[in-house]
């Protein structure tokens, strides 16, 4: 999976060098949404009833209620595709040509994906994780390696390029399924297939009978408040897309730099926080009781989640820190490596530089909620989640307030803020919660006067090298910018070596249980 991704990694960068950042918006944003959304609104609300409860059920019902995504999302694709030409803001044929056909086959796309459906569904109800990991990641690197070869042999070919390789995405993604499911369920052999409540392709297909209901109601009723929910939750999610798509606050090149950047600011996220978060919420509501003050628990379970979190908070604030402080200094060299120059230059180092800061505000985050979802009550989760809706809400508002301020920046100020009301949050539910106990878990939230020092000398002294060796001295000049980068990094984690012992030990006996737990398996 890690080497799927780089490959993706490596062909999208190399893809960019010879796109323009009108294109990239119009592309990674513009149809994207067009594509997400139908996607979305067609599909979700059905997933997620459809996996609820027991795989105990009348499957044939179930294939069916599945099978409605499919006009569904044919709906959807044409009253969309219909407001993406006539309602919005339609770019100029001489920069961007074949954008009617683009929203064609993007929405085209959706309604291909959506045939794949039933067997996605009843793939993850059984379990089959590694075909649905091999299915996206072969799909996602045959999409990356004909983009690349269209945009080298066809570059005059614009929109269609990306619009034939989204297609051929969708189209390999939902014959890597079927093609799965007509081997298996040709073998009555394997194992896999007698836990099956199909017993072959056809049992696949819509099918009426007399005897019952073409679906079972119960789902049906459940799919349609479901679809309530995600209606809204596109919205939220999608928020910052929405926003440029409808409201026109940046031009078609800007939106392109910025979903970049964002891209390549959120991969810190994805692959070290989010792994963090999710498997220490599990420890946390383990250790943890529900309902329960810190009093009124075992004196070591409460010890040992101070503890625990104490760690994982200092450890949340170094890495923010390192990343911000860091990141600052060779933002520019990063995009102008990832990019080229149509990245590096205008508002893109300004972008990944304030998403750097973002980056802290979401590590520290991400350790606080998991904390704070693990021990909270139910009837407070209900109250935060209504206090999450009322901050997403008013994040569109801001952010369309900012961007006409400063810019695509606007967006990760938003973003910023939205974050510190969430961290406040979470750290004054920690304090309350531990309010009548001798542990202090937010501690962690403190460095030493010498690691702070080490963290300012190092952001100054790397300042100072971007101003007269980055970027363009030449390649001999960025290569000194890294080594003096380098140096600084390994003094500033010298410094934290020597100075936070307590969570170099938490650290230590982390990756000795880690080991351990490899060899017994």
């Amino acid at each position: 999976m890690v080497l799927f991704r780089l490959i993706t990694f490596v062909l999208n960068a190399f893809i960019l060098r010879f796109l323009s950042k009108e294109i990239v918006g119009i592309v990674n944003v513009r149809l994207t949404l067009l594509y997400s959304t139908t996607i979305f609104l067609a599909r979700e609300a059905f997933r997620r009833a459809c996996l609820s409860g027991s795989t105990q059920r009348d499957w044939s019902q179930t294939l069916n209620l599945l099978w409605l995504t499919v006009p569904l999302g044919v709906f959807w694709s044409v009253f969309l595709g219909w407001a993406w030409l006539q309602l919005l803001a339609v770019p100029d044929p001489d920069v961007i040509p074949h954008y009617g056909t683009g929203v064609v086959l993007f929405g085209f796309s959706a309604v291909v994906e959506l045939l794949g459906e039933p067997f996605w569904v009843l793939a993850q109800a059984h379990m089959f994780v590694k075909l649905k990991v091999i299915a996206e990641s072969l799909s996602v690197i045959l999409k990356s390696v004909l983009t690349a070869f269209l945009v080298l042999c066809l570059p005059h070919w614009g929109l269609y390029i990306f619009s034939l390789a989204q297609l051929f995405y969708t189209a390999v993604l939902v014959l890597c399924y079927v093609i799965y499911f007509t081997k298996l369920l040709g073998s009555p052999e394997s194992a896999k297939q007698q836990v099956l409540p199909v017993s072959s392709m056809t049992d696949m297909l819509p099918s009426i009978t007399r005897s019952r209901a073409f679906v079972n109601w119960e789902e049906a009723k459940l799919t349609w408040s479901f679809f309530k929910q995600s209606f809204l939750k596109q919205i939220l999610t999608e928020g910052e897309r929405y926003v440029m798509t409808f409201l026109n606050v940046l031009n078609f090149g800007d939106q392109g730099v910025y979903d970049i950047v964002n891209n390549l600011g959120s991969l810190v996220a994805r692959l070290i926080f989010q792994p963090i978060e999710e498997s220490f919420y599990i420890f946390f509501a383990k250790v943890l009781e529900r309902e329960k003050d810190a009093t009124l628990q075992k004196e070591e379970d409460v010890a040992v989640a101070a503890a625990v979190l104490e760690s994982l908070l200092k450890l949340a604030l170094l890495t923010g820190l390192t990343i911000s402080v860091f990141g600052f200094a060779y933002s520019q060299l990063a995009l102008d490596i990832y990019g080229g120059a149509m990245l590096s230059s205008g508002s893109g180092p300004v972008l990944l530089r304030a998403y750097c800061l973002y980056v802290l505000l979401l590590a520290i985050n991400g350790v606080a909620e998991c904390f704070t979802f693990a021990a909270m009550s139910k009837e407070e989760v209900d109250r935060y989640n209504f206090t999450m809706l009322a901050l997403s809400s008013s994040f569109l508002l801001l952010a369309y307030l900012l961007t006409h301020w400063c810019g695509s920046v606007g967006f990760i100020l938003a973003n910023c803020f939205n974050m510190g009301i969430r961290i406040t949050h979470s750290l004054c539910f920690i304090h309350h919660y531990y309010r009548k106990s001798p542990h202090k878990p937010l501690a962690g939230l403190f460095l030493s006067p010498v690691l702070l020092g080490a963290f300012a000398l190092s952001g100054g002294i790397t300042a100072v090298s971007e101003v007269f060796l980055c970027c363009e001295w030449g390649w001999p000049a960025m290569l000194l910018h890294v080594a003096v980068g380098a140096l600084c990094l390994g003094a500033t984690l010298g410094t934290a070596f020597l100075t936070e012992t307590k969570l170099i030990h938490f650290l230590r006996t982390q990756l000795g249980v880690s080991r351990l737990t490899d060899k017994t398996t």
